[in-house]
């Protein structure tokens, strides 16, 4: 995938002069099976920026978030959270500026063959100032045969700040990095570190933590990709052989290669995959433990209750009730939003 730094048409300096006229319109292209949290991260960002900007400057709104799918409708996220989309086919463009971000998510191998998804991103891509596909998202642009489009500003400046460390070039941002820089060079650096300060980290659970502690500091490209395809796939059965042909190589080697450069065994790797998103899936969903177990290859409830119990000392119910933190009313805002917008233009 060919990192393509944008060259913006705007500064901080070009804020006073348009923010009560442009509109930025971001649209954000997601599919089943997406992963959640990046998304969310990304959806406060310009709900806070927006809040910051009519409370503090008494302007009007910046930005436009559009959450669309291939359909339209509802989807489902990878923990199960469902969305409500508008479809890429009944999305139109306007004269705004446009950003687009791209979810990641295992779902992506499904999503990658739908000729609505793909034709919207070739339609779409050259209007869009930044293209940013997050983790397994870079697959729908290689699919459409597509670059991605990063911000130019995000790479090896002398004076970034806290809330966007410098990337190297030839690297890619993360999606909040890049949004924190797009909102701070339209509102200013106060208020942007406000945002920054609202964005709670993603969750993280005793399994995703421990699983690179023992990496080495440089991960083959191949063992990497094989990891990554370990963790995509915890919801079927996965031998080894399987995973060592993503690596392209022979079992025995990929064993002894995967084991010296991640630091652990792929199927104890596989397995803390498996229990990392069952720990997110029971503190970000509402379905019993059986269809939990299931949906994380894990195979029965009882089955991840005896894993709770031997690597974390308690049940699955216990930890869902000590981790459980209040429903996030980001998505459930934007939700509201989605709907509203598609009532009113149902109604013109």
């Amino acid at each position: 995938m060919e990192l393509v730094p944008s060259l913006p048409r705007w500064s901080r300096h070009s804020f006073v002069a348009t923010q009560t006229s442009e509109m930025t319109r971001v649209d954000i292209a997601l599919f089943n099976s997406f992963t959640l949290p990046k998304i969310a991260a990304l959806i406060e960002i310009f709900r806070k920026a927006n809040a910051l900007i009519v409370s503090q400057r008494s302007g009007r709104a910046h930005y436009d978030v559009s959450l669309l799918s291939a359909g339209g409708g509802r989807i489902a996220s990878s923990s199960s959270v469902f969305v409500w989309t508008e479809s890429v086919e009944s999305h139109r463009g306007t004269n705004d500026r446009h950003l687009l971000f791209i979810a990641g998510g295992a779902g992506v191998q499904q999503a990658c063959p739908d000729e609505r998804l793909g034709n919207w991103l070739r339609r779409r891509h050259p209007f869009s100032e930044i293209v940013h596909p997050i983790a397994e998202g870079r697959l729908l642009l290689d699919a459409a045969r597509l670059p991605s489009r990063y911000y130019a500003h995000l790479y090896g400046s002398n004076e970034a700040h806290d809330l966007y460390p410098a990337t190297p070039l030839g690297e890619a941002p993360t999606a909040v990095c890049t949004a924190l820089r797009i909102v701070e060079e339209d509102i200013g650096p106060e208020l942007a570190r406000q945002v920054a300060e609202t964005i709670a980290p993603q969750r993280e659970t005793t399994f995703n933590s421990s699983m690179t502690r023992g990496v080495a500091p440089r991960v083959s490209e191949k063992i990497m990709a094989s990891a990554r395809w370990l963790e995509a796939n915890v919801d079927r059965p996965i031998s080894i052989d399987d995973a060592a042909q993503v690596a392209a190589m022979s079992e025995r080697n990929f064993l002894r290669r995967f084991k010296s450069e991640i630091g652990m065994t792929p199927s104890n790797y596989l397995l803390r995959a498996r229990l990392n998103i069952s720990c997110r899936m029971l503190v970000e969903s509402r379905l019993p433990v059986d269809k939990i177990a299931r949906r994380c290859g894990i195979g029965s409830g009882g089955q991840l209750s005896r894993l709770f119990r031997k690597y974390l000392a308690t049940t699955p119910t216990d930890y869902r009730m000590r981790e459980e933190a209040p429903p996030s009313s980001i998505l459930m805002r934007a939700q509201r939003g989605s709907t509203k917008k598609s009532e009113t233009e149902a109604e013109r």
